[in-house]
């Protein structure tokens, strides 16, 4: 779990520098907004001001949802990713292993380690 961590902070310090783009959406909003915690509302607010674009919601997005949600991927995890590939982003980077088992040709799903080990 520690390196993990570490892998995690070292990918958001690459974020702030612009050396990796993060792309923010309308799910990671929304679930930002649920946050109970103040304190960490405000920080990942701040911290999605480094984001290179934003994906609203839109009925080509909805329909991907649909279609990830029909191979047993989650509603919300499914809108994120259909919010990456919408984006048309390289890398979907997770901790959630029924995540990281869904396989989409359009996208790389693929843990905090593994990014960073492969040069993230």
């Amino acid at each position: 779990m520690e390196l993990e961590t570490e892998a995690k902070l070292n990918i958001q310090q690459q974020i702030i520098e612009k050396k990796i783009l993060l792309v923010s959406s309308v799910i990671l909003e929304y679930e930002n907004n649920k946050n109970p915690y103040q304190a960490k509302k405000t920080v990942i607010q701040d911290f999605l001001q480094h984001a290179s674009e934003y994906v609203d919601n839109s009925e080509e997005v909805e329909n991907m949802v649909e279609e990830i949600e029909k191979k047993g991927i989650k509603s919300k995890d499914a809108a994120h990713l259909a919010c990456a590939i919408y984006a048309k982003c390289d890398f979907f980077i997770t901790t959630d292993d029924r995540v990281l088992k869904y396989k989409d040709e359009r996208i790389r799903i693929i843990n905090p380690i593994d990014f960073i080990m492969i040069g993230g």
